[in-house]
């Protein structure tokens, strides 16, 4: 069915309302006189250019058009890429989303459109164009769930990493989904999409995939460097040394919050040894000293966590120096002096800047944001405690409904009920403010339990 009104009767409208020649609107939009008077008298469809000089020179919004040009070229005429490739970019770039799903979804009617769209996502990512490359990205995957194809897995992996948030409940789904195809990837993207498959169970605190998928990557890096060393090492984020000993420091964490310290310390001595490294480069050295630093960190922190609290002295003049390693180091500190009751007052005085929110870093980059968060919502929370246990009702409590605040911005389940479980303990200690903050933040936890039962159902 012909739209009532097109693109040609508007430009036409305007060129009779505003008494306007074809010669004189040809000046003023840039486009051939001659190819005007063939566009309105349909002799020739309207290029993508030509369209946004025309919205132009009318004096409307950028992509004004764009739904009547949909239906004039891609519903009522064969979609033609050298349109349909020029309109997704525009669409992109003025963020018209609806636009671009349309199309797509018009598309899928022609197999063959889905390199050319694959390509186009790939080119948006690169670009930064998150949102319509995800778009695409699920589009695509759709089409080829039924393949087993590496474009679909590379689709699987972009989707993953674009739809971790701070949201913990949301990114169980999104990464156990993503870890069906890690093993379809093509070999060059296979050790980064472990590595943030480990980090982002680790902080959804799945010890035992942590485990499984660091034994995995400590497999596929190994044979990567005793095939190539350290050549196609561009194809991978960092060189493929840290692959390998992430994968035994990301099993000794592992080990370590399962309480497994013996076998923790094991894995350190594994990550701290870079004996085997074959002439290593600078950026090799780099990341082998950042491991030996982890190591000399992770053994402070494992006798401690057994209890050996003498090492806390040497621990701290450690940390001292190294500004990176305070934040990390305060969380554990914490947790272990709650294990066995032992006073920090005079760290945490010290160390006390470190109770907000702040992203790290490191020798060799950024830290995961979900790492962050889990480990900012166990400091909090471990605060709250340690103060209740000392009888320092009014701040405990402060710590502990601030873990609450945190663990409903990253949808913890394990933060809301420990945050809960703490304040109903020492519930008959706070203050009526206290009291009414709390009953606040039990109306948000509950409105958010109702949200995710309703993602929950309709992702599966």
């Amino acid at each position: 069915m012909e739209p009532t009104t097109t693109i040609r009767d508007h430009l036409e409208n305007y060129l009779k309302r505003e008494q306007m020649s074809i010669s004189f609107f040809s000046e003023a939009s840039g486009i051939n006189s001659g190819t005007l008077s063939n566009i309105l008298n349909k002799n020739r469809p309207i290029a993508m250019q030509q369209l946004d000089r025309i919205t132009s020179a009318m004096k409307l919004e950028e992509g004004h058009f764009y739904e009547l040009y949909i239906d004039e070229c891609f519903v009522h005429a064969t979609p033609d890429w050298r349109r349909l490739g020029p309109f997704l970019h525009r669409c992109a770039e003025l963020d018209k989303l609806n636009c671009i799903e349309e199309v797509i979804q018009l598309m899928m009617d022609n197999l063959s459109y889905i390199p050319l769209l694959f390509d186009l996502a790939e080119e948006f990512y690169q670009e930064g164009r998150f949102k319509p490359a995800i778009l695409l990205y699920e589009t695509i995957a759709e089409s080829e769930k039924m393949q087993h194809s590496e474009r679909l897995a590379l689709c699987q992996y972009r989707l993953f990493k674009l739809g971790l948030t701070n949201d913990q409940q949301r990114n169980l789904i999104i990464a156990a989904k993503f870890e069906y195809y890690v093993d379809r990837l093509d070999e060059r993207y296979q050790l980064d999409a472990l590595n943030e498959l480990i980090n982002a169970f680790g902080a959804l605190h799945r010890w035992s995939k942590v485990q499984e998928l660091s034994e995995k990557l400590k497999v596929k890096a190994t044979i990567h460097y005793e095939l190539n060393g350290r050549r196609k090492q561009e194809e991978t984020k960092r060189p493929i040394v840290f692959y390998i000993l992430y994968s035994d420091l990301a099993a000794g964490s592992a080990c370590y919050h399962l309480k497994d310290y013996d076998s923790a310390l094991k894995y350190v001595s594994l990550y701290a040894d870079n004996s085997w490294v074959k002439d290593p480069d600078q950026d090799e050295i780099l990341v082998m000293t950042q491991f030996q630093e982890w190591a000399e960190a992770n053994r402070y922190i494992y006798q401690l966590m057994a209890g050996q609290f003498e090492v806390l002295p040497s621990y701290l003049e450690y940390i001292s120096t190294k500004e990176n390693e305070i934040f990390p180091a305060l969380c554990d500190i914490v947790t272990a002096a709650n294990r066995y009751g032992e006073n920090i007052d005079y760290v945490l005085e010290q160390y006390q800047s470190y109770f907000t929110y702040q992203e790290q870093s490191n020798r060799i980059g950024k830290v995961s944001k979900q790492v962050t968060d889990d480990r900012y919502l166990r400091l909090l929370a471990d605060l709250g405690a340690y103060y209740l246990k000392k009888d320092e009702y009014h701040k405990g409590l402060g710590f502990v409904l601030d873990s609450l605040r945190f663990s409903i911005e990253i949808s913890s389940g394990r933060g809301m009920l420990r945050g809960i479980g703490l304040f109903e303990q020492y519930r008959d200690y706070a203050t009526d403010t206290a009291k009414q903050q709390y009953k606040m933040i039990i109306s948000e936890v509950q409105k958010l339990n109702e949200e995710k039962v309703g993602f929950a159902d309709s992702y599966m």
